[in-house]
């Protein structure tokens, strides 16, 4: 699937982390990072698959089976 060429790794380590209702903060606790790099990740996700917010990013991951 192109999606998942597009989509870095650390990416699909964020979208899976949130798929498990982490926060930022526990996700950027979890991969050794500052919050805003995890900001960064999100806002490239929802850019990368075209949706508007976190629920969208969720299914959207779903949909292409990213998660």
């Amino acid at each position: 699937m192109l999606c998942k060429k597009i989509i870095s790794e650390r990416e699909r380590e964020v979208l899976f982390l949130i798929t498990y209702e982490y926060t930022t903060k526990e996700i950027a606790k979890t991969l050794f990072v500052s919050p805003h790099t995890i900001d960064a990740h999100k806002k490239n996700l929802r850019q990368k698959l075209k949706v508007k917010n976190i629920a969208g990013m969720v299914r959207r991951g779903m949909e292409l089976n990213l998660v």
